[in-house]
This record gives C-alpha cells, sequence and structure tokens, in this order.
C-alpha cells in the first residue's frame, strides 16, 4: 500500500489551509519546499523542513500526519507511531483512502516493532477504508500477528483471506513469491484431523456432564406421545 497514490491531492488542500502572517513569508516558502520534497518521495529532506516549522508553530494535523509518514520512510519506525498513535483519532474527517494510508503505515510500524498487538486494530483499521488491491497485504500480515501471538487459528483463517485477495485482484508475475509464501503458510497451519478429534475428545470429556445420567429415563414408550 503505497503513500504517494494521494499524495499531490492532499498536499496541495494541506497548503491552503495553512497560512502564515506575511512576516513569515520565508517560513511559508519553507512550508511549500518541505511539500514539494514530499510529493516527489524526497521523504527525509521533507521531513527536515517539516520538523523545523512543526517546532515552530505547531503544524495542523494533516501536516504533522505528512512527518509521521516521512518518519516511516527513514526507518524510524518508533517516531512514526509516537505521531500517529495520537494523530489518528483527529484524522478523521480526511478522507477514507488518505486515512487508509496512516492507518497501514502505523500498523506496519507497529509490526515492525514487534508490537503484534497493538498493530492488529490499525490493520482492521485500513482494511475498512483501503481498496480491494490492498487488502491482501493487510491481511496477510494480521496472519502474521495472530500467529506471533500464539492463535495459530486466527492465523490460518487471515492467512486464507490473504490468498484469496492476492487471487482475484493481485495476480501478478510480481506478487507470486507472496502467494506461494501464504500457500506454504496455510498448508503448515491447515488442522490435522486427528487433532482435531483429540481436542473434541478432551472437551467431550470435559464438558458433557454425566453426574445425574442414570437418573434420567432410559427407555422412552414407544407409544408415549
Amino acid at each position: 500500500m503505497a503513500a504517494k497514490g494521494l499524495i499531490s491531492a492532499f498536499c496541495m488542500i494541506a497548503l491552503l489551509s495553512f497560512s502564515l502572517r506575511p512576516t513569515q513569508h520565508d517560513d511559508q516558502e519553507m512550508l511549500g519546499k518541505a511539500i514539494e520534497y514530499f510529493q516527489s518521495g524526497k521523504f527525509h529532506e521533507s521531513l527536515l523542513l517539516f520538523d523545523k516549522l512543526d517546532r515552530r508553530y505547531k503544524l495542523n494535523p494533516r501536516f504533522r500526519a505528512f512527518i509521521a509518514v516521512c518518519y516511516y520512510y527513514d526507518w524510524n519506525d518508533e517516531k512514526t507511531c509516537e505521531y500517529l498513535d495520537s494523530l489518528i483519532p483527529q484524522l478523521e474527517p480526511f478522507a477514507p483512502h488518505e486515512r487508509s494510508i496512516y492507518y497501514y503505515i502505523n500498523a506496519e510500524s507497529h509490526f515492525n516493532l514487534k508490537q503484534y498487538k497493538q498493530a492488529i486494530p490499525y490493520y482492521e483499521r485500513a482494511l475498512n477504508v483501503c481498496y480491494d488491491n490492498e487488502k491482501a497485504d493487510a491481511l496477510y500480515r494480521m496472519g502474521y500477528c495472530y500467529l506471533f501471538n500464539d492463535d495459530s487459528k486466527t492465523a490460518y483463517e487471515y492467512f486464507q483471506a490473504a490468498f484469496a485477495y492476492y487471487q482475484k485482484f493481485r495476480n501478478t508475475a510480481a506478487d507470486q513469491p507472496r502467494i506461494a509464501q501464504i500457500q506454504n503458510m496455510v498448508r503448515s497451519l491447515t488442522p490435522d484431523p486427528q487433532s482435531v478429534r483429540d481436542t473434541l475428545r478432551q472437551r467431550i470429556i470435559d464438558d458433557i456432564d454425566l453426574s445425574d445420567i442414570y437418573q434420567q429415563q432410559m427407555i422412552i414408550d414407544e407409544g408415549a406421545e
């Protein structure tokens, strides 16, 4: 799920929403340069300028979300989470697909930090607002989140869902290694029929109450209605 697809549109909106006093013309130019770098994918350069402006003015939530994106592409997952964990409640007015980028980036950063429980709700939020051809990645990651949290049953379900979405929406040559990997994960997590029976056997022993079995009527009269 790439951040660049929406950059041009919401950068322009953000620029129009930010105004400085005439005496701060140099800072307005710095903001324009930061957005220009952001639009061209020069996230480190953009971060340096946004950070200066944020320290000086406390930028609005959209610009601070841009800073989080810059930190993500600067491989600083801690700072990405630090910004987005607090910012996301303020991003609800933004367009769904723009929000899906922030949700996904925050989920990925928590995932990279091995904070799998924290990552799951952000992947779920991304799934609710992203496009169908972007859902496979989030489902795939959620499979690992549950697997690393020792919930192989739920992991199996998410890997199956990821496989279905890759097959339908992302079945390209570039995605074949990922699809093959998911197939291997599904096979390795497929419940063994014997283990299912063994689990049920224990449930039968534990959960069926036989304490009053001999007090119950054993035979029903054939003529009884």
